[in-house]
């Protein structure tokens, strides 16, 4: 199948009211570009070095494109990360948020940022536990140069399809747990929940999932 024909096939499949998230990491610009040909506007990068020069490469050939970063944010990349993504979906602990929020100030942007949250134990996943986010969130809430969309979280690898329905479940009870807690105006924007791959994508959705992000799916394997 086209890269146009699998964004069509699960267009068809998500229900109103779930942003596809395409993963473009490991493709090139070109695939890119097909993609947006298709409709597609929205991607989402995990390695910095990868991302900009496809950024760049692509700003002038598909203006409207909205870039959101997923990989594991490091404290030494924050700025360039701040510069070039709208969204980041893996802010993970309360000092990179102070970071971001700092750097964001000195850049005059307002990223869109989701709370990575870590719900079962994986040596592979970061994440802030419930505890954490619960009992940080006002110092997060107060973090003007942020702008708090809800939460991301990723399965462990290994989950039968009632554990990953569970676990997707626990995340949006989770989110609606922090949302009371907020202000009505932050609360308000606090409504997404990044969850599912393209290997666990239905079961997110019918957790609750309002972003799924698919890469392989649309672009085959790598």
């Amino acid at each position: 199948m086209t890269i146009a024909n699998c964004l069509e096939a699960l267009g068809h499949r998500l229900p109103p009211g779930v942003t596809l998230l395409a993963v473009s990491k490991g493709q090139s610009p070109e695939d890119v570009e097909q993609a947006y040909a298709a409709g597609q506007r929205r991607f989402g990068e995990s390695r910095l070095q990868e991302a900009e020069p496809k950024i760049r490469a692509l700003r002038q050939r598909c203006p409207g494109l909205e870039w959101h970063f997923i990989g594991q944010l490091q404290a030494n990349k924050v700025r360039p990360v701040a510069r070039a993504f709208v969204w980041i979906h893996s802010l993970d602990r309360l000092g990179l948020a102070q970071r971001l929020d700092r750097i964001a100030g000195d850049e005059g942007c307002c990223p869109q940022v989701l709370l990575q949250v870590k719900l079962r134990p994986d040596p592979n996943k970061v994440g802030f536990s419930p505890e954490q986010v619960t009992s940080q969130l006002p110092m997060l809430m107060h973090l003007s140069h942020l702008k708090l969309r809800g939460l991301m979280t990723m399965a462990p690898l290994g989950l039968e399809r009632e554990q990953l329905h569970r676990l997707f479940s626990d995340c949006r009870q989770l989110a609606q747990q922090l949302r009371s807690h907020l202000p009505s105006a932050v609360a308000r924007d606090f409504n997404q929940l990044s969850m599912g791959m393209s290997r666990d994508w239905p079961q997110a959705v019918a957790a609750g999932s309002t972003i799924v992000r698919i890469g392989s799916d649309i672009f085959g394997s790598r």
